[in-house]
């Protein structure tokens, strides 16, 4: 198809913002006078981030940063007082003189406040919470933070898994594992989600979701995922923003490392699967006076797995009949169809990170980080389709729950699938403080892609078997004549062949300046900045369809050993190897079907531009104990999208089918201004309360806004009248964005040692909500029986209430527990009513152990035919254990699912199955080396 060209009206906008910041040189500036520091553990090996500096004369408030450094800039000639606050940590104070026209600087180390429990802030899993809730606590919005100490004391092995543990957190999960992220249960679609400040696309056709399920848990610094917004942040976060830090160089002393090798074994598939990942830091001074940071991490992990599956499609709703036996009517769910599956996966996942600091002084830092991500899933499937025909049903087997089929129909098929997706990161910027202006700029790549080669799906079809089945329970139980697993009954009915690419990728420049002023005494600061994105993303399929010249091969030729099995009697296999065999032998002699060929390839492609410009300003203010930020964010997007409109026509009349594709170009612009604010008081040292009022928008998904129309047409003679049929499956290009408007308000307590106490009440209203509904009544489709398209469906509204408790007792104990209870509109997918996670454990110096469940009630999917689909409760049971050798050296074991909990959907009533799927327990068993 032709090449959409990206529209290039703001890029002489941005070039020149990032220019005029390389530009700009701090030696042109005095120093003026500033107070410096770093916090550092007893031996100066370890920084913290998020701790709460003051200069309790003038008022003035800092949070150090990742590298534990802190500034206060054009401090007065005088002695002050400086005070340092990190929960686990005693609060310690210092005298400071300050110098007119000096910098004063020094390191400021910080203990554990439990003296009976050495290290208890600078390792381990209490030192991972200490971190995360130090941040959550001085920060200016809502923010829920997860410290890579944090991640690596659970069985959690993606960004997806370790975001589960958070209040209001919901994954999606793709066999078992965790892949999409929903923050209060907002389809995942609608979040922001950001590697070291750069967006990520997603690797995936049609979406904007990101499958974080291919960032490895160890290429991880921190996980923090923002509820409100703030002006200098993306507007594009309806659910709430998930910002991905990996590591530096600067988040320890000097030199650091770590290696891990680790054996996991699944009991379903009884296979064991390998693991290693390490990590190297360093920093290096100069020859003239820079600091030079290098940190790199390695994560590789393949895992061999599979899953039993049992799914229910189509069926018709109080289906009824008269009982022969009886002569009473009974009312049975009537199955369209019934299919046993089961999958054979590989999954690898390739990880990587190099990222580079230049401190050329405390007041000039430069970076680069890049991250790489590998995934890959090796995929082959069997399934049967059962297939039921209403005038086909043995009446006299009928009761409430099964029913019994003659002369129905079957089917056995394989897909054969590898499926790699790859995440590519980079972002180079820096800071400068010239004189009284904070300047921050970065220039950012992004790039994902998702290829799916040589992929085969072969079917093999009989006909007149006695089929039947029993729904008395989550997945039916099936019956089956001795033919229906005789393979010489399955002829080759049809194969297709794919090769599919998708691939997003962006581009951004950004640029930040903030000054600090003060207002009747009153601290604050200016701030403001602009931002551009250009985002190119296309779908591109290339799929053969072929329905003959097989002569005649049956199922027969490929048959193997009957597969493992836990939910039936499945009846032999196929070979994965035989059948991708011969299809590739002898595909030249297939008959293509070029109608079905070329519908789906050209309606199913499309590509997709989007040019993006924002601009904010904001103000912070602190007066005494209030902290306000509040401002405006501006954001015009320009869109652009080109597919194809597709129209069969089958002429029965005339015997004559023909295909017209014809190309489609459309692009659409809008513009938003988003106010927003975020209230913290600080009651005391222990009680902060929060309250936002905040605006964002979420774009629709690229493959409901993509240009295609796939029309089919049939025209046939009934008693002598020609009757034409028109039906049609559209992309709508005209969509306009989610808008919210979000209110929140929380309490948080923070008692002694380390722990948290919050409560929190959310609200979203959103407008243009996004549904998929039949046009053809809209005036725009006459003469169509039917037309499906994606639209803007009003609004819809949740209200939510978050309660969390985390408490490490100074005995070693911790405990946590957190709830999300929502009220939801019906029309919202994906909405859980609660949302829960309970956590138990134990650490000392030598041994941390901790068990967690989480919970997830049922939630509404999506509606097929007359019935609703719900996604019935969850709860996943999860342990890990780890004895420490020595501060350098532990050993640990984790057992995920303990319970084997299935994923499973359901029509209507709990006990019509729409899909069952069973994974199985995993055990792991692994050691670690540290430089710590």
């Amino acid at each position: 198809m032709p090449t959409v060209q990206p529209k290039k009206n703001f890029h002489k906008t941005a070039i020149a913002l990032a220019c005029s910041a390389a530009l700009l040189s701090p030696s042109v500036f005095g120093a003026p006078s500033s107070v410096e520091g770093r916090i550092t553990d007893e031996n100066n090996t370890v920084y913290f981030e998020g701790a709460k500096v003051q200069l309790k004369e003038l008022k003035l408030t800092a949070v150090s940063d990742r590298d534990g450094t802190f500034r206060f800039n054009n401090i007065p000639e005088g002695v002050y007082t400086l005070s340092i606050e990190y929960i686990g940590a005693s609060t310690i104070e210092r005298e400071v003189t300050v110098v007119d026209g000096k910098i004063t600087q020094q390191n400021y180390a910080i203990s554990s406040s439990n003296s009976n429990m050495e290290n208890v802030i600078v390792y381990g899993q209490r030192a991972g919470q200490a971190g995360a809730i130090n941040r959550q606590k001085n920060a200016s919005n809502l923010k829920s933070v997860v410290s890579a100490d944090a991640i690596g004391q659970l069985p959690d092995q993606n960004a997806a898994e370790a975001l589960q543990r958070l209040p209001g957190m919901l994954i999606k999960r793709d066999q078992g594992e965790g892949r999409f992220v929903s923050i209060r249960g907002i389809d995942p679609n609608l979040n922001n989600v950001s590697i070291n400040g750069v967006n990520v696309p997603s690797p995936e056709s049609g979406v904007r979701s990101v499958a974080m399920d291919v960032i490895p848990s160890e290429l991880i610094q921190s996980l923090e995922v923002s509820k409100t917004v703030t002006p200098d942040m993306d507007a594009s976060a309806v659910g709430g923003s998930i910002e991905v830090k990996s590591l530096s160089a600067f988040d320890r002393e000097g030199k650091s490392y770590s290696f891990t090798a680790q054996g996991s074994y699944n009991e379903q598939t009884e296979d064991y699967s390998p693991k290693l990942s390490g990590s190297f830091s360093d920093t290096f001074a100069l020859s003239s006076g820079y600091q030079l940071g290098v940190a790199t991490a390695v994560s590789w992990f393949e895992r061999t797995f599979g899953s039993h599956n049992a799914e229910t499609d189509g069926g018709w709703a109080n289906y009824e009949l008269d009982d022969a036996n009886t002569g009473n009517e009974v009312e049975i769910f009537g199955a369209e169809e019934v299919e046993q599956r089961h999958y054979q996966i590989t999954r690898e996942r390739l990880g990587a990170a190099l990222n580079f600091d230049l401190h050329t002084s405390s007041a000039d830092k430069y970076y680069l980080r890049t991250l790489y991500s590998q995934f890959s899933d090796d995929e082959y499937r069997q399934r049967n389709e059962y297939k039921f025909a209403k005038g086909n049903v043995d009446l006299n087997s009928v009761t409430n729950s099964s029913a019994q089929f003659v002369d129905a129909d079957m089917d056995r098929d394989t897909k054969d699938r590898y499926e790699e997706q790859d995440i590519l990161s980079f972002v180079v910027g820096g800071e400068n403080q010239l004189n009284d202006w904070l300047i921050e700029y970065s220039a950012g790549y992004s790039k994902s892609t998702e290829r799916e080669p040589d992929r085969v799906d072969a079917s093999f079809s009989a006909k007149d078997l006695t089929l039947g089945y029993i729904s008395s329970g989550p997945y039916p139980q099936l019956t089956q004549s001795a033919a229906a697993h005789q393979l010489s009954n399955f002829e080759l009915d049809s194969v297709e062949y794919a090769n599919n690419l998708t691939e997003d990728e962006e581009i951004s420049v950004r640029i930040d300046l903030s000054k600090d002023f003060v207002f009747n005494n009153y601290n604050g600061e200016f701030k403001f900045g602009a931002k551009y994105q250009n985002r190119d993303k296309f779908s591109r399929v290339n799929l053969a369809v072929y329905d003959g010249g097989f002569n005649d091969v049956t199922a027969q030729a490929f048959g193997a050993n009957s597969p493992d099995y836990g939910l039936g009697d499945f009846g032999p296999g196929l070979s994965q190897s035989a059948v991708h065999s011969y299809v590739m032998s002898n595909i030249s002699q297939f008959e293509k079907n070029e109608l079905d060929s070329s519908i789906d390839t050209a309606g199913q492609s499309y590509q997709s531009s989007e040019d993006i410009l924002s601009a904010y300003a904001m103000i912070t203010l602190d007066i005494e104990k209030w902290h306000i930020v509040t401002g405006l964010r501006y954001e015009g997007t320009t869109f652009e999208t080109q597919g194809n409109k597709v129209e069969l026509t089958v002429d029965d009349v005339n015997g004559d089918d023909t295909v017209n594709i014809t190309p489609w170009l459309v692009d659409k612009d809008y513009n938003h201004i988003l106010p927003s604010l975020n209230i913290r008081y600080d009651a005391s040292d222990k009680l902060v309360a929060r309250f936002a009022l905040t605006q964002t928008i979420a774009r629709p998904s690229f493959g409901n806004s993509a240009a295609y129309q796939i029309i089919e047409t049939e025209v046939a003679q009934d008693d002598g009248v020609i009757e034409t049929e028109r039906k049609a499956e559209v992309g709508n290009p005209e969509l306009n964005p989610y808008e919210s408007n979000n209110v929140d308000f929380s309490i948080e307590y923070y008692p002694g040692h380390i722990g948290v106490l919050s409560a929190g009440l959310f609200y979203k209203d959103i407008d243009n909500f996004i549904i998929q509904q039949e046009v053809q009544d809209n005036g725009d489709w006459d003469g169509f029986d039917e037309v499906i398209q994606h639209v803007n469906g009003g609004s819809a509204s949740l209200t939510g209430i978050e309660l969390a408790w985390n408490k490490n007792f100074q005995s070693g104990l911790m405990l946590g527990a957190n709830g999300t209870f929502i009220d939801a509109d019906d029309k919202l997918p994906n909405q859980a009513d609660t949302i829960a996670n309970i956590i138990v454990g134990f650490e000392n110096n030598h041994f941390s152990t901790r068990l967690s469940a989480n919970y997830t009630s049922e939630n509404y999917q999506f509606d097929d035919g007359d019935s609703a689909v719900y996604e019935d409760t969850h709860m996943q049971i999860d342990f890990s254990a780890k004895y420490y050798i020595s501060q350098n050296m532990q050993v640990y074991f984790n057992a995920v699912n303990l319970t084997n909990e299935p994923y499973y959907l359901y029509h209507g009533q709990q006990n019509f199955n729409y899909q069952y799927e069973e994974y199985g327990s995993s055990f792991e068993l692994g050691f670690t080396i540290t430089s710590l």
